[in-house]
C-alpha cells in the first residue's frame, strides 16, 4: 500500500483529478482486515484522488470510521426486474425461423420468444429469485441455466410456443429444486459422470473387499462382543438379522446405534482376527494381504490414527473411512451379509 500510494502521488503530481473505482471490493478472499481501511483513507494522503468503494453487503464500521459519504442503491423491484430482462428476450430458436416453408417469418419468432420468455421470468421470479437471486445479474444467470431444459418441449413439438400453462406443469420440477442457484464450472453431466468414474475406480479385489468390510466391523462393533459374532463356538448365539437378542432379555434402556456414533480407531491384529473370521476357508497372512491393506490406506479407504513407525505393524491403529451405504455395496458384490454381523 505504500508503493501504491508513492507511484500515485508521483501520477498526480500535476493538478488532474483522478478516481478510483473498487467494484465488488469486500469480496475478496483472505484480504487482511486493514487493506478496505487503507484504501479507503488514499484520498485523504493524496491531493486530487477519490477513492469510491462499491461493496454489496458491508460489515458494521469495515472502514473503522464514522460519518463515511455513501449512496445506497435499493435492489431492483419485481416489475423493474422483469422490465429489464424483458428487454433483452432470449429466442425460442436459434435460428428465428424454424419452419422451412417461410410460414413461420422472423416477426412471428421474436413475439412468441417474447411472449414465453416474459412469462417464463415471471415465474422464475416467483419462485426462486425474489428469495435467493434478487439481484439483477443472479435473476439473468439463473434465468439463463433454466431457459434451455424449460423450452425443450417446444423444439420437440410436444407443445406449441402459446401453451405456456401446460408448459409450466410440464417443467414444475425446474422450478422446486435450488441446485441451479449454486454456480459450478462442471457441468451436471460432467459431475455425474466424474462421481461414476470414482464409483467405478474402487471395483476393489475380492479379498481386499473382505478386508474393507472387516475394518468397518472392527470400527463399528465393540472388541468385546467379537468372541459373540466372530468365534465359531458361537454361532447359536449370535444375533439375528431383524434385532432378536441371543439370550432373549429386554434391554431396560434403549441405545444409540453404533453407526450414529462415528467409526472407532482399532488394531491391525483384532482386523486381522475378524477377516479370517468372515472368509469362508482359511487363509494365512501373507505380504499380499498386507499389500492389500497398504492399498486401502492409499485409497484413503482406511485411515492411519496411531503415529506408529511402522504403519503396517500388528499394534497400529487404524479407523475405516467408508460409510453405511457404501460398504453395504461393497459386502453384496462379494455375497457377504455384513448385518448379520454388525452390532446394534
Amino acid at each position: 500500500m505504500s508503493a501504491l500510494a508513492v507511484h500515485l502521488q508521483e501520477l498526480l503530481h500535476e493538478k488532474t483529478r483522478l478516481v478510483l473505482v473498487f467494484d465488488g471490493i469486500d469480496r475478496q478472499r483472505d484480504a487482511p482486515p486493514t487493506l478496505l481501511p487503507t484504501l479507503a483513507r488514499l484520498g485523504e494522503i493524496i491531493s486530487h484522488l477519490t477513492v469510491v468503494l462499491i461493496v454489496t453487503a458491508p460489515r458494521p464500521r469495515f472502514l473503522h470510521a464514522t460519518g463515511v459519504p455513501h449512496v445506497h442503491f435499493t435492489p431492483y423491484s419485481r416489475e423493474q426486474s422483469l422490465k429489464i430482462l424483458a428487454a433483452s428476450p432470449r429466442y425460442i430458436f436459434e435460428d428465428k425461423s424454424p419452419s422451412p416453408s417461410g410460414d413461420y417469418t422472423l416477426a412471428q419468432a421474436e413475439e412468441d420468444s417474447a411472449f414465453v420468455w416474459t412469462r417464463f421470468c415471471s415465474a422464475v421470479w416467483d419462485s426462486l429469485a425474489k428469495g435467493a437471486a434478487r439481484d439483477i445479474i443472479s435473476f439473468e444467470a439463473v434465468s439463463g441455466r433454466l431457459w434451455k431444459p424449460f423450452i425443450a418441449p417446444i423444439l420437440d413439438g410436444t407443445y406449441g410456443t402459446r401453451d405456456f400453462s401446460r408448459l409450466m406443469v410440464k417443467n414444475r420440477a425446474l422450478f422446486q429444486g435450488d441446485g441451479v442457484l449454486v454456480e459450478s464450472v462442471v457441468q451436471r453431466e460432467a459431475r455425474e459422470g466424474l462421481a461414476l468414474q470414482t464409483k467405478k475406480a474402487h471395483d476393489l479385489p475380492s479379498l481386499t473387499k473382505y478386508l474393507l468390510c472387516a475394518a468397518y466391523l472392527a470400527s463399528y462393533n465393540p472388541a468385546r462382543q467379537d468372541s459373540v459374532y466372530f468365534m465359531k463356538a458361537s454361532e447359536k448365539k449370535r444375533r439375528k438379522k431383524g434385532g432378536g437378542t441371543a439370550v432373549g432379555r429386554v434391554a431396560k434402556h434403549r441405545k444409540i446405534q453404533r453407526r450414529l456414533l462415528g467409526p472407532q480407531a482399532f488394531i491391525m491384529e483384532r482386523m486381522l482376527a475378524i477377516f479370517h473370521a468372515i472368509l469362508s476357508r482359511p487363509l494365512t497372512t501373507t505380504a499380499d494381504i498386507l499389500t492389500q491393506i497398504a492399498t486401502l490406506a492409499s485409497l484413503r479407504l482406511l485411515v492411519r490414527t496411531s503415529g506408529t513407525a511402522d504403519p503396517l505393524e500388528g499394534q497400529t491403529k487404524w479407523r475405516v473411512n467408508v460409510g453405511w451405504q457404501y460398504i453395504q455395496d461393497v459386502a453384496r458384490s462379494v455375497n457377504f451379509e455384513i448385518e448379520e454381523y454388525l452390532a446394534e
